[in-house]
């Protein structure tokens, strides 16, 4: 049985969620929906894309995931479909996707004129019917050559310093920035380092994961997704520390 995943702006006390939902049951006889989060601050791609960058490692293959958030991003806004790897993609053409993965190859735009609807959602549930029963991307689908990307979700890098963007609080008030243990090794290149996050001590160690410090003890580490997060072993770092979305980490190289 087919996934889908949906990931939305969409919130929870409104219909809309329910209008994508019902429209792809109507048009998908055998498939299983996942409700990753519909109650994303509305617009806020970044964090839409985190999601995402986290799920596509747990999800079975063939999987379809619709990304509905900022769907009205312009004048005409356009919405893709795409295959990478072994997952389809569904959404709007405003950048989101290129802060999950490097490049899309082969990207379409659904035609909205082979829809049966002309909402968002009954052009998302269209597209991905159309997948789900096996039809090519051409049935319902033109080729495009580029597609909207953004740079603005990685950090500013310089050759003593990485200046990371605060993109998400969870549910426990770990503070999770914008910076990949990746581009963190490839910056830091074997020097020590000092994490500073507004007048408090640096942190210059990382952990392996909450337990190796103390209760109630401040710690930086790169969690499951690979992305710095600075935590309070038994504590709520955001509200402690008072360390919110969009705000700065700093790390100096020396």
């Amino acid at each position: 049985m087919q996934l889908i995943s949906l990931i939305t702006d969409y919130g929870l006390d409104d219909h809309y969620g329910a209008e994508l939902k019902a429209a792809l049951y109507k048009n998908c006889e055998q498939v299983r929906i996942l409700d990753v989060c519909h109650t994303l601050k509305v617009y806020d791609i970044f964090l839409a894309a985190y999601y995402l960058k986290n799920l596509i490692p747990s999800l079975p293959a063939e999987s379809i995931n619709i990304v509905a958030v900022n769907n009205y991003y312009e004048k005409n806004p356009k919405f893709l479909v795409f295959k990478k790897e072994d997952q389809y993609f569904i959404g709007p053409d405003n950048g989101i996707f290129s802060m999950v993965m490097e490049e899309i190859e082969d990207p379409y735009v659904i035609d909205p004129a082979r829809c049966a609807g002309k909402q968002v959602y009954q052009i998302y549930a269209h597209a991905a019917a159309c997948i789900h029963h096996g039809l090519p991307f051409d049935e319902f689908a033109f080729p495009v050559r580029e597609y909207n990307a953004r740079l603005s979700f990685r950090p500013v890098v310089t050759s003593q310093q990485i200046k990371a963007t605060i993109i998400h609080v969870d549910h426990y008030e770990n503070v999770i920035t914008n910076l990949t243990r990746e581009l963190f090794e490839k910056s830091r290149n074997g020097r020590s380092f000092s994490i500073y996050y507004k007048p408090n001590d640096p942190i210059e160690m990382l952990s392996k994961h909450y337990g190796e410090v103390g209760a109630g003890e401040v710690l930086a580490w790169f969690n499951a997704a690979d992305h710095l997060e600075i935590a309070i072993n038994m504590g709520k770092a955001s509200s402690t520390l008072h360390l919110f979305a969009n705000e700065t980490i700093q790390i100096d190289f020396h």
